[in-house]
Formats: C-alpha cells, sequence, structure tokens
C-alpha cells in the first residue's frame, strides 16, 4: 500500500497547462512521476468543479491513468461537520475511481475537542473503504503542533506525507531527517512519504542544490517516495525547479546513506574499525585538546570514547547539511558517563572518504 518515486500535488486544475488534461498528463510522464495528487474535495465539497458545475477532475484522471499515472485525490479538512466531510470523501473516491486518498489537516484541528471529529471522520471512512490506501498529509514536525490528534488520524492510515516545508530557510536535508526522527518516535509510526517546497513566498524560493537535496536525503533515509507543492505555482514561477524535479532519477534501489549518517552508524556500533573504514589512510582529527594525523591516533581516541568518555553510548543524528567535499554534523548521545546535547562535527571528503574532521561536545552529568 505504499507509493514508489515521485508525485506531484495538483491543487486548481484550470491553473496547471491551462487546465489542458492531456498536456498535464503528458508533462507527468516526461517527469516519470508514478502518481499525481489532485484536489477533489473541501470540507463537505466537491472541488475542482468550473463555475458551470463541471467536474473538471474526471478527464484529468482517465488522462494519467492512460498512462499508467496513480492518481490520488486529497482533500482539506476542517472537522466541524466531520460525518459530512466523510461522506464527500467516500463519494469522490468511488467515483473517480481513486488510486489512495491524503487527507490535509491543518490549523482547524488545533481545536480543542477535534480529536472526537477526527475518530468520527476515520472510522466512517475506514468502515465504506477498508482497503484504500489513506494517507495523513500535516505538519512536518509533530512536537511544534501537539494539538493535532496525530494518533486518531494515523491508527488508521497507511502512510504519512508530512509538508516538510523549509520555507524561509535553506536547510531541506536536516528539516527532513529531523521530522522523520519525531515521527519514528511516535505511536503509531506509518511510513513516511514527505512533501517538499516547490514554491516562492515573500522572495523566498527554494534553490536547485536544495530541491536535488532534499530528493537525495528522502531515499538515503530510505523512504519510498517523495511530493511537491505545487504543480501550478512551480510551472509559472520556478519552471527551472521543475525541470530539475523533472530530471532527478529517482532511483528504486536504496541510496548509500550520506557519510554522517553512516558515521553515526558506525558509532553505535562502537567498534573502532568500523568508524576507521569511513577515513582516508592520513586523515587528520582536531579537537580542542589535540590534533592526530593517521589511523593509529584515530584509532586511540575512539577506543577512549567507546571506553570511558562515552561508555555503553546511544549516538542520535540530529541534522546534517553540506555534500560533495564537506559537511557539518549535529548529533547528541546518551550513555552511563553522561549526555551529549550539543556534538558537533565538520567532515573535509576526499574521494568519499574523511579527509579532515573537526569534533566538539560537552558532556552534562
Amino acid at each position: 500500500m505504499t507509493l514508489q518515486g515521485k508525485g506531484y500535488f495538483i491543487w486548481r486544475i484550470p491553473y496547471c497547462e491551462s487546465g489542458n488534461v492531456n498536456a498535464i498528463a503528458s508533462l507527468a510522464q516526461q517527469a516519470a512521476f508514478t502518481h499525481v495528487l489532485v484536489k477533489v474535495a473541501d470540507g463537505a465539497y466537491s472541488y475542482n468543479i468550473d463555475p458551470n458545475g463541471v467536474d473538471l477532475v474526471p478527464p484529468l484522471v482517465n488522462a494519467l491513468k492512460a498512462r499508467n499515472i496513480k492518481v490520488w485525490g486529497w482533500h482539506y479538512l476542517y472537522g466541524d461537520y466531520p460525518t459530512s466531510e466523510a461522506d464527500k470523501a467516500i463519494q469522490r473516491i468511488n467515483q473517480l475511481k481513486l488510486d489512495g486518498y491524503a487527507l490535509d489537516v491543518e490549523g482547524e484541528y488545533k481545536q480543542a475537542g477535534k480529536d472526537a471529529a477526527a475518530r468520527t471522520f476515520m472510522n466512517r471512512l475506514r468502515n465504506a473503504l477498508p482497503n484504500l490506501p489513506i494517507a495523513l498529509c500535516s505538519y512536518r514536525f509533530p512536537s511544534y503542533h501537539p494539538q493535532i490528534p496525530w494518533k486518531e488520524f494515523l491508527e488508521k492510515c497507511n502512510l504519512n506525507m508530512p509538508q516538510v516545508y523549509w520555507e524561509q530557510s535553506h536547510n531541506p536535508a536536516e528539516q527532513l531527517a529531523r521530522c522523520v526522527r519525531e515521527f519514528q518516535a511516535m505511536a503509531p509510526y506509518r511510513p513516511i512519504v514527505p512533501v517538499g517546497s516547490a514554491y516562492t513566498r515573500g522572495g523566498w524560493a527554494p534553490t536547485a542544490a536544495e530541491i536535488i537535496q532534499f530528493l537525495q536525503t528522502a531515499q538515503s533515509l530510505n523512504l519510498t517516495a517523495a511530493n511537491f507543492w505545487e504543480w501550478g505555482h512551480t510551472r509559472k514561477y520556478l519552471p527551472d525547479l521543475w525541470n530539475f524535479i523533472r530530471d532527478y532519477p529517482w532511483s528504486s534501489t536504496p541510496v548509500t546513506p550520506d557519510v554522517t549518517h553512516r558515521y553515526i552508524d558506525a558509532l553505535n556500533s562502537h567498534d573502532p574499525s568500523q568508524v576507521l573504514a569511513l577515513y582516508a589512510p592520513n586523515a587528520v582529527h582536531v579537537t580542542s585538546a589535540r590534533t592526530v594525523q593517521g589511523a593509529q591516533g584515530l584509532r586511540a581516541w575512539y577506543q577512549t570514547l567507546f571506553t570511558q568518555t562515552l561508555p555503553n553510548a546511544t549516538f542520535t543524528h540530529t541534522g546534517h547539511i553540506g555534500a560533495g567535499a564537506s559537511r557539518y554534523l549535529t548529533w547528541t548521545a546518551t550513555s552511563s558517563a553522561g549526555r551529549v546535547n550539543d556534538g558537533r562535527d565538520t567532515f573535509g571528503m576526499l574521494n568519499g572518504l574523511i579527509a579532515y574532521h573537526f569534533t566538539t561536545f560537552t558532556i552534562t552529568r
């Protein structure tokens, strides 16, 4: 019931290729999109209905499916009339023969008592469509939005589609990694298919490098798919970014995790040899206390780290930025000797190995 590959959200069909459904489908095929998500309902009402009452969605569904592209509907929910919203969802899903359904849950569901509305909506939808793939599409950091009834939605969803919008920032990899960590710490956990930023607002816009970093990070985290918001906006205002998304070769095989993730995994092995395998033979390691070069000095430092400085530690990757020849990593650790909340490392890379490494952290007891 999962998704594979790249997908895109469509908000208003007339604003996408002037409403030409064959042009939309052709572009989706050229971009190797495996799925497209189309807004089909808003509250208790159908959406993408033109002023004359004509439903614009069926021709688009047919055009996309003719090219073997899955079509998901998406539905903005308010929670004031959950039974009516559920009935509308059921009607649109059956009418349009959708492959899946995404629930856009935002600020309205922060109001007191909306957990009951979420249960009502999900129970009614699931009773009618027990086998339909359903995704929750809400905020990227649940810790920022504890009022959302996460459990009530996720326990009856198959996927989680968090809106990982790094608006006004330029760190998609860090934000996506944090998003995944926060949801992994929640119950129930559902496989994540993130939604990235492909829009501009208030003078801010993502860069091409950030788009690629978002997609590469999704694959390095072994996420099976990723989406972007939003088709009409990207095509009109950010056509160059559309081309980068189109041309990104989503691989069906797992991508090798970034060196920062492999480094944390090696630390959690508590085996100096696994850590040293990430270094160039004459790598330099710098701390506030000393500088060493070569495997012997590195091995001695890690042996001390694992047995004396942070014995029995569990290390957690909290974010990284950079690509190519440089990385900046942040991490935390818990151990029998104390906790690290401010771990920071800078890597200089050469031929895929760490050639220069600066480390700093403090231990609180």
